[in-house]
């Protein structure tokens, strides 16, 4: 058994496929391997598992990020549903800084989405009663909590359903614009 990381356009962001064995009962698959992720270069100490359900479809959870050196790389993956997936590259000096991409995950795709540490990171649930799975590599720091507006003009998302159909935490619907966001990562080369 092996998976495929997949480079995504953001640099240090993978798209992770598992092998997944199918029979009549249903399917069987290693979500996380240690050794395997690292024999695909992908060397992260995760030390903590978080799960979220999200009962309607619109739900939008973002865009979050926590400040160094509480920052934290996760690796997620929708266990039921299907969510639409942002991550922003907020690593000043990086060539891919500012930019964005989306991914679909799901239940069906079984894909997982790696996702550095100097990127924001969102979703919106596209079907209802999604659970979305995921390991950080660093535990959870109030006093490091922060985030970026999710329709911040500058960076254009396009999410896939209007704004009156979305459905917002009161913190998600406070976050600045990039702009005005409190953001200290630095790009380096030789981290992913």
């Amino acid at each position: 058994m092996s998976l495929k990381a997949i480079n995504t356009s953001l640099i240090g962001a993978k798209i992770i496929e598992p092998d997944i064995f199918k029979d009549e009962r249903g399917f069987f698959s290693e979500t996380y391997t240690k050794n395997k992720f690292e024999e695909s270069g992908i060397k992260v100490n995760f030390s903590q598992d978080n799960q979220s359900l999200s009962i309607k479809p619109g739900v939008l959870r973002g865009l979050h990020y926590q400040l160094a050196p509480y920052s934290q790389t996760k690796l997620l993956r929708a266990v039921t549903g299907v969510i639409y997936d942002v991550i922003v590259d907020i690593r000043k000096g990086s060539p891919t800084y500012t930019k964005w991409e989306e991914f679909i995950l799901s239940e069906y795709n079984h894909r997982q989405l790696l996702v550095p540490k100097g990127f924001a990171h969102g979703f919106v649930t596209l079907t209802p009663d999604v659970n979305v799975a995921y390991k950080v590599d660093g535990y959870y720091a109030p006093e490091a909590d922060r985030g970026i507006a999710y329709d911040d003009p500058q960076l254009n998302i396009k999410w896939p359903m209007a704004k009156k159909d979305l459905i917002l935490s009161d913190k998600d619907k406070h976050h600045p614009f990039l702009k005005d966001a409190e953001i200290n990562f630095k790009y380096s080369e030789n981290k992913i």
